[in-house]
């Protein structure tokens, strides 16, 4: 009966780990970072409802000629600590973020936190991008 019980709590904890490693609460977290992470189907939401954000590709030059999501500037994820503050002037801007798998975006998007920028939103990668993209 004792190790019936301890069996129990074993299963009950590993699932509850198991719960927290879902793809979705992966990819939706708090600010405490300086930005927050959102799917592809939030960051449609928002281009949709909200105005005078920014769409913020940062993966290099030919990633982006080879498609990208219509209105997206380049800014390489290298060059983000050299060329944010000169074209992303407003740190209060809402600026969108995404790379081609999210490795990137998370890297640019903590690298604008920690120049100032208040309002930035990681999507991921352009490969969870259902959406229209322009060539």
């Amino acid at each position: 009966m004792k190790y019936t019980k301890m069996l129990i709590a074993a299963i009950l904890m590993v699932a509850g780990l198991l719960a927290g490693c879902s793809q979705e609460s992966a990819r939706t977290t708090d600010d405490s970072a300086g930005y927050r992470q959102v799917t592809a189907q939030e960051a449609k939401e928002l281009m949709d409802s909200e105005e005078g954000y920014i769409i913020l590709d940062v993966r290099t030059d030919e990633e982006y000629a080879g498609g990208h999501i219509p209105g997206a500037i380049l800014i390489p994820h290298d060059d983000i600590a050299n060329q944010a503050e000169e074209t992303l002037a407003d740190k209060d801007q809402l600026i969108l973020v995404y790379c081609r798998s999210g490795n990137r975006s998370r890297q640019a998007a903590e690298a604008l936190a920690e120049l100032g920028y208040t309002n930035v939103v990681d999507f991921g990668g352009i490969n969870d991008w259902p959406y229209e993209i322009e060539r």
